[in-house]
């Protein structure tokens, strides 16, 4: 399997990490739609969300959580997208959550 974002996650691939913990890995999307745009990934591989066990995604609901108290998001609010499926527009297939903030982070 050729997967970036698991070459992200093995420091096989260069990526700017926001957050990472033992389950989850943040970073900047490469081509942002915000001025905040991160993406959550599990760092166990599943292709998309209906593949993800439910704690999985309860996890990353966690993590984005987290991420918008460090960001300090408050009044700029935040959105969250899911592509699922190439059909949606999924094109990395490794599941991943983008955040999106008007609020600009480092």
């Amino acid at each position: 399997m050729n997967c970036v974002f698991c070459d992200i996650i093995d420091g096989k691939a260069h990526a700017d990490i926001f957050y990472q913990d033992d389950d989850v890995i943040v970073f900047h999307d490469h081509r942002p739609k915000a001025p905040t745009h991160l993406l959550i990934c599990p760092k166990v591989h599943y292709n998309d969300l209906m593949q993800a066990p439910p704690e999985v995604a309860a996890r990353l609901h966690d993590t984005i959580r987290k991420i918008s108290e460090m960001i300090g998001t408050g009044e700029h609010g935040f959105r969250i997208q899911i592509n699922n499926g190439s059909n949606a527009g999924q094109i990395i297939f490794h599941l991943h959550y983008h955040f999106k903030t008007s609020k600009k982070c480092n």
